[in-house]
């Protein structure tokens, strides 16, 4: 899947990754490859992705927006 994380002033992250975790605003979810398309808001929490190559990141946001569609994640956050 192919992620960006996006803040008012940068981009904070661009690449591929086979998973990721969120703090929805309904509670946390987590999405793989081929995941039914979604948009959904976010709470202020962690987002955890793990790269194609197993390394994982975390990222500390203040809550925001993200879409999903055929295996492309935008993640608009308000800081991170």
């Amino acid at each position: 899947m192919y992620l960006e994380i996006i803040t008012p002033d940068k981009k904070v992250f661009e690449g591929e990754v086979s998973l990721i975790q969120l703090p929805g605003s309904k509670g946390a979810f987590e999405m793989l490859n081929n995941h039914a398309p979604i948009i959904s808001t976010l709470e202020k929490g962690t987002i955890k992705i793990k790269e194609e190559d197993g390394n994982e990141q975390l990222f500390e946001v203040d809550g925001g927006v993200i879409e999903n569609k055929a295996n492309k994640i935008i993640v608009l956050v308000e800081s991170a």
